[in-house]
């Protein structure tokens, strides 16, 4: 699967989430014992589109750096997806697990972690494969 590149588009929010960037990292750590919230200020978002007629709530899924959510509708998913790609930390962090990002209506951020089950190797299949035919030999 191709990440999408956001690149052509006018980022308009990125620095707002730039801003915020520091606390969803902190948010992003402390989601592996229970789920995060965050107030954001439902001001700043409006002085950047003041024309936007209140479509802020999203939902972003994040795993290894990419979307498993289709955010093509949302610019402000896509810029927080734009800034979590350029951050190391949080690059880091989606290798190992999938976070779940919502905006509601009211500017509240919540943060979900979700571990990711272990994926099984085609070589440990293999070994399970032989020792069940071992056992049903004997």
């Amino acid at each position: 699967m191709a990440m999408t590149n956001y690149s052509t588009i006018t980022h308009k929010y990125a620095y707002l989430w730039n801003k915020y960037r520091p606390a969803i990292l902190r948010l992003m750590i402390d989601s592996a014992e229970t789920p995060q919230t965050y107030k954001l200020t439902k001001h700043e978002f409006q002085n950047v589109n003041p024309s936007e007629k209140g479509g802020y709530a999203f939902v972003l899924m994040v795993h290894k750096s990419k979307s498993l959510t289709d955010i093509r509708k949302s610019i402000l998913a896509k810029d927080l997806l734009v800034i979590l790609q350029n951050s190391g930390k949080a690059t880091e962090l989606t290798e190992a697990a999938t976070y779940k990002f919502t905006l509601d209506k009211h500017f509240l951020l919540t943060i979900e972690y979700i571990e990711m089950e272990e994926e099984v190797t085609e070589e440990e299949e293999s070994e399970v494969s032989e020792e069940e035919v071992t056992e049903e030999k004997a």
